[in-house]
């Protein structure tokens, strides 16, 4: 059954002139929000010797960023389709690159928070606002697909370049310059983008209501926070009572859609499986996949020894696959069908992850890279026609709300997956037994334990060093086995929910 949602057909518009140079200029934008996202983890350890963070305080800053992009995605994609989305993206953009100064020179724990806060701001203007352009600037389906495509390599290419860019700066420079590096992009895309980049936004947009707004980022920062919080402690009543709050309001948030003229984010959107699927396919996946993702760097440097930008060099098959895929996916889903090129990328995924628990210290780089060029190929695959299938199922007025929708989901899966599987990690982690002396700072987290062991006597620091080791590697490969799992249920979760659907050839 079509869609209600999809546009009428309409004669071919005309190719807007400048285009591809406009989508490098977004290309910058995603590339940045990619890179930004990656390089605090190789930063964080300089950071804390510098700054002196308390363990809460550290936790907040590596988490206050994604709170607050999660909570704000969907408010600012439906402001960029009320106020001008080329007009939010340049904002944004600038801000962005200011307030990275801040990050950089911040002198204490709580500046350096409230510097992460304001970037995330930032930050959740850009990637609703650069995929609602490409849907206006590429009338041509077929076209889009290629866009959305180079979007989605690009975004696949940040997460390898920050790593190895934040190596290489890490090994040369203090941990500030990982910020700084943001200020001559954000200048060449702002001052490109005013030129190249059209004007688009909802011609009737209605008022954009602020209580909406509040539901929004109360919900989503209440329900990351109860999950990041349960998985760290346990379900203690702070983290059952903002879990209950965020629901609370995300309930009262859609409740309020449903009631408003003109609401801040259409629900009816839902009513598309394929809109649906695409959505919650995403959400699964990057859950699935976060376990790898988030303690890869830790097991490549804290196990096996590399240095920060080895280690950054070691990831890259994940983005180069990635790359290729994501080029090739929207003629892939032409040719055979989107459900057979997702579920097939998602199953790819979830066998390169379940070749990946029989790793252990001595596990060559081979296999490791082999299954990350899969796990790149997979997710690049799946990711780019999802966000087609997103794009091509609304109007193109509502492009910033539904991509905002698609970032939403892309966050909260990270969130949930971080939280979820790093608690395995962590539980598999603690119960290790080192030599007698070893501090509980060892338990806590690898990296202590290597802390620990350069301030003991030779031999029982190696006992200490092999034994964390032991159970981190143990802990990852459990992680690891279930988000297998879950990639390979949401394969077949997805050849049922995009059934029927295919991407635009005309």
């Amino acid at each position: 059954m079509t869609s209600t949602l999809q546009p009428a057909a309409a004669p071919r518009a005309k190719r807007r002139p400048g285009r591809w140079l406009a989508l490098c200029v977004l290309v910058l934008a995603v590339l940045l929000v990619a890179v930004d996202a990656t390089v605090l983890g190789l930063a964080t350890p300089y950071l804390s010797e510098d700054l002196e963070p308390s363990g809460t305080q550290l936790l907040w800053i590596g988490d206050v960023y994604s709170f607050v992009i999660a909570g704000l995605l969907v408010s600012m994609g439906s402001l960029g389709d009320r106020i001008g989305r080329k007009r939010i993206l340049l904002v944004g953009a600038t801000a962005f690159g200011l307030i990275s100064v801040l990050n950089a020179y911040a002198s204490t724990p709580e500046m350096m928070i409230m510097a992460r806060a304001l970037l995330g701001v930032a930050g959740a203007t850009l990637m609703p606002a650069t995929l609602a352009l490409i849907r206006n600037l590429f009338h041509d389906p077929r076209e889009r697909s290629v866009a959305v495509g180079i979007w989605g390599a690009a975004a696949s290419a940040g997460t390898a370049v920050g790593p190895i860019t934040g190596g290489f700066l890490l090994e040369h420079f203090w941990w500030g310059s990982v910020f700084l590096i943001n200020v001559p992009v954000m200048v060449v895309l702002v001052l490109v983008g005013i030129r190249t980049l059209p004007e688009s936004r909802n011609p009737d947009p209605g008022p954009w209501d602020l209580n909406s707004v509040v539901l929004s980022l109360v919900g989503m920062v209440g329900i990351v926070y109860a999950v990041k919080e349960a998985a760290a402690h346990g379900f203690a009543w702070p983290a059952l009572a903002t879990g209950v709050l965020g629901v609370a309001a995300l309930y009262g948030f859609v409740r309020r859609q449903l009631s408003l003229p003109v609401p801040l984010l259409d629900m009816r959107l839902f009513r598309s499986r394929g809109f649906s699927g695409a959505v919650l396919a995403d959400l699964l996946t990057v859950l699935g996949m976060s376990g790898l993702v988030f303690f890869l760097s830790q097991f490549l440097q804290l196990v096996q020894g590399r240095r920060p930008f080895e280690a950054g060099l070691a990831e890259l098959p994940a983005a180069v696959g990635a790359v290729a895929a994501g080029l090739a996916a929207g003629a892939a889903a032409r040719r055979f069908s989107v459900r057979a090129v997702v579920s097939a990328g998602l199953a790819a995924v979830g066998l390169a992850l379940a070749a990946l628990t029989v790793v252990d210290r001595t596990t060559g780089y081979p296999l490791i890279g082999a299954a990350l060029l899969v796990v790149g190929v997979g997710a690049g695959l799946s990711f780019t026609v999802t966000a087609d299938v997103i794009l091509s199922s609304v109007p193109k007025d509502q492009a910033g709300a539904a991509s905002a929708v698609s970032e939403t989901a892309y966050e909260l899966g990270a969130a949930l997956g971080i939280a979820l599987l790093g608690s395995i990690v962590t539980g598999v982690y603690r119960g290790f037994t080192g030599p007698a002396g070893t501090p509980a700072a060892a338990h806590e987290s690898l990296g202590g334990a290597v802390e620990a062991a350069s301030a003991m006597p030779p031999e029982p620091g190696r006992a200490l060093l092999s034994s964390a080791r032991e159970a981190f590697v143990d802990g990852l490969t459990l992680a690891t086995g279930v988000g297998a799992a879950v990639l390979l249920a949401t394969a077949v979760a997805a050849w049922f929910l995009l059934r029927g659907q295919r991407l635009g050839d005309s």
